[in-house]
């Protein structure tokens, strides 16, 4: 299947974009409570499935070595973030520019004002005036129900920002995916092959049409709770669906290079990050990149309702 960077996955930032991390590490913090060890090793990483996004450079696979490393079971919270944001008033990109990007089907279109904008590559994607991570749908919308999901409209740059403070890194993609997919050799999903196994939701994904008719058979419109479905082999929940996950790694559709097996952390340089995992907006007939093995990218200060992190630690 020829790959895209389509739309549905991330929007991005009509902007050059900028890397602009704020160093907390004089904080000090470094609490491994809550992470699981990934024991170190070799995996199968990516795919020659028949259906994988070739221009994605999701193949060939190749076997690839890890250190150990600890991961978190879960992506970062908003009540996670809250405590950051309250310990150095930090200020994310969403809020610096003073918008995010919003999925249009999480609106409500009677608060509609001339500050939202429908962004340029697909109508489902919104540029709302005030969005940010506390403020999710927009100056009138609230965490304050949601504290258990994931952080979203955070940056690369935000993620990084985070794990100074925490002590901790983003895992490169190669951990990331050693991880997702929780022991198991080669197989589609973080659980096995088999999306929905004896009809049982796994992840939050979308179900129904997309973009106009979502069934919710999943339970969600948006993102879940942190820690819903059953957690991979190594214990971590939502590594599939529900929100993007930042990798540290620049994107390039280049698979790992001969001699570059061993801890590999991507190319030196890019215009793009990693992103993996895919999101509540992730549908087989449009952007069926919630298996282990896809990726896709987004610039460095790009935000949206979709998008999220979790850290990781050497040992």
């Amino acid at each position: 299947m020829e790959g895209k960077n389509k739309p549905c996955c991330s929007a991005n930032r009509a902007t050059t974009p900028t890397v602009a991390i704020t160093d907390f590490s004089k904080a000090g913090r470094r609490d491994i409570g809550g992470m699981i060890k990934i024991p170190s090793g070799g995996f199968l990483m990516g795919t020659n499935d028949a259906d994988r996004f070739v221009a994605d450079g999701e193949s060939p696979v190749r076997e690839i070595y890890v250190d150990s490393f600890f991961i978190d079971t879960t992506t970062v919270t908003n009540s996670q973030f809250a405590d950051f944001v309250e310990a150095t008033g930090y200020q994310t990109d969403a809020e610096k520019f003073g918008w995010s990007f919003v999925f249009e089907g999480l609106l409500d279109i009677t608060d509609a004002d001339s500050d939202w904008q429908v962004a340029a590559q697909t109508p489902w994607w919104v540029m709302v005036h005030g969005a940010s991570w506390s403020r999710p749908e927009g100056p009138k919308s609230s965490v304050a129900d949601k504290m258990d999901h994931p952080v979203v409209h955070v940056s690369w740059n935000d993620a990084m920002s985070f794990c100074s403070w925490a002590g901790k890194r983003l895992p490169t993609e190669a951990e990331w995916e050693k991880a997702a997919r929780g022991g198991l050799i080669q197989k589609r999903y973080p659980w096995g092959d088999a999306l929905c196994p004896d009809g049982k939701h796994q992840c939050n994904i979308w179900q129904g049409v997309f973009p106009t008719l979502n069934t919710l058979d999943d339970g969600f419109l948006g993102t879940a709770p942190a820690q819903s479905f059953e957690p991979n082999g190594f214990g971590l929940y939502n590594m599939a669906g529900n929100v993007w996950e930042w990798c540290n790694d620049w994107f390039s559709n280049t698979a790992h290079l001969p001699g570059s097996q061993i801890n590999p952390q991507g190319p030196p340089a890019g215009t793009t990050k990693t992103i993996k995992g895919g999101s509540f907006l992730c549908h087989e007939s449009y952007c069926n990149r919630y298996r282990v093995a896809a990726r896709t990218s987004n610039t460095p200060d790009s935000s949206a309702s979709n998008m999220g992190f979790r850290c990781v630690v050497s040992e």
